[in-house]
């Protein structure tokens, strides 16, 4: 959110163009590859509680230094190794939770974990506004941007060192009755994945399902950061308003983001219908991005449809990972986890550097929106490609058991 924010001040300070900002943007999302595979496989095999903490520190220092670059080579290298540094924490907390909450309770989990996503879109993006109006101890307001933005992330990381516990058997601050149901359940649930399913790490990667899942989310992801990252640029552009006014028409998606998560996250979970309830989402997605498109230059419109942009996006998430988590389990889900996370995340790279890349050649963001416009759509096409029998018994809770798997599920 901060080098979205950041990009309305920072290429005119340092002398960057928006093509040196998009590629500098997307290139976090390269060094964000490395460690996504190894990340979660730490997390599940040693401990989640550590992996995430101690990523969180090293990411606070490195965002720190983001407040100290002049020129775009060391905007690209401090970029890269924020991405490094954050490549493991994603995977982990899928992973992490996956610990604690049984299938039926996931998408609910992890849209409580999604929620601070668009919510520090809400609340950065006014601080965000504010800030890039100030200069201290002869700082640019957008360099006070990154500062204030590592230090909570280290003391965070510092907090859940200490607090976090790896697994349910070890929390103290539950009863032994209720540490003993959850990790049944969780054991149970384990069990029937096996029993279903059984696949090695590197049959997991190879799997036809994986694969579409990795497709679905780079193209999701995509048009999701391409829209996210240049949505301040385009509304200054639109309204031609302040950097304060504009980063509040900003965070207005995200406000509605939070809606659509948690309440496709609860009925998804409420009918056990995943495909659809991540299908949905990334095609209104789309066609929310046409209509704004059409808009043109009038603001209201163009703000309302960006509104459903983002508000459909973040509905997706949530399902769309309790997909991935109810199909495999142990050290193959977590390899599955990072291969998703790490290739489509590359669309992070891709959706930034493409709107000023076609932008050079049209003069206008138009035809680089509809490129995210295809991306939505595609996304989805892939969601519903993806196997769709599950194998639910009262004892289990439920299995996602794609195409021969389904077949043997039905069959016993």
């Amino acid at each position: 959110m901060n080098v979205s924010a950041a990009a309305l001040e920072m290429p005119h300070d340092l002398g960057l163009s928006d093509k040196v900002v998009g590629l500098g943007a997307g290139i976090f999302f390269i060094g964000y590859l490395v460690l996504q595979i190894p990340g979660a496989l730490i997390a599940e095999r040693l401990s989640a509680r550590k992996w995430i903490a101690w990523v969180m520190v090293a990411w606070g220092f490195l965002t720190l230094l983001m407040a100290y670059i002049h020129t775009a080579r060391e905007f690209y290298l401090v970029r890269f190794f924020v991405g490094v540094a954050e490549a493991g924490f994603f995977p982990a907390v899928v992973v992490y939770l996956t610990h604690w909450f049984r299938s039926a309770d996931r998408a609910k989990a992890l849209a409580g974990f999604y929620a601070a996503q668009p919510l520090s879109y809400v609340v950065g993006s006014p601080i965000a506004g504010v800030l890039l109006g100030i200069k201290w101890l002869g700082l640019h307001g957008w360099r006070w941007l990154f500062i204030l933005e590592g230090i909570p992330a280290i003391v965070m990381g510092l907090v859940a060192l200490g607090y976090l516990t790896d697994w349910p058997r070890e929390a103290k601050w539950l009863s032994g009755a209720e540490r003993e149901w959850i990790s049944r359940e969780i054991a149970r649930e384990r069990e029937a994945k096996q029993r279903l399913r059984s696949l090695s790490i590197s049959q997991a990667l190879c799997d036809r399902n994986v694969i579409l899942l990795m497709l679905c989310y780079f193209c999701a992801v995509s048009g999701s950061y391409g829209v996210g990252f240049w949505l301040p640029t385009i509304l200054k552009r639109l309204s031609r308003k302040s950097d304060l006014i504009v980063t509040l028409l900003a965070a207005l998606p995200y406000v509605a983001g939070f809606l659509t998560q948690q309440f496709n996250a609860w009925h998804s979970d409420r009918t056990r219908e995943r495909r659809l309830h991540s299908a949905l989402p990334v095609f209104l997605s789309g066609a929310a991005l046409f209509m704004a498109i059409a808009a043109g230059s009038n603001v209201l419109l163009s703000v309302f449809f960006f509104t459903l942009v983002c508000g459909a996006y973040y509905g997706f998430q949530p399902a769309f990972w309790a997909v991935v988590t109810e199909y495999l389990g142990g050290s193959a889900a977590a390899a599955a986890i990072g291969l998703i996370n790490s290739i489509g995340n590359l669309g992070g790279f891709v959706g930034p550097f493409v709107l000023p890349f076609l932008e050079t050649r049209a003069k206008s963001f138009s035809f680089g929106l509809l490129y995210l416009v295809g991306s939505f759509l595609l996304s989805g096409v892939f969601m519903l490609m993806v196997g769709r029998s599950v194998r639910r018994t009262p004892q289990e809770g439920g299995v996602f058991a794609p195409g021969a798997a389904g077949q043997e599920a039905r069959a016993r």
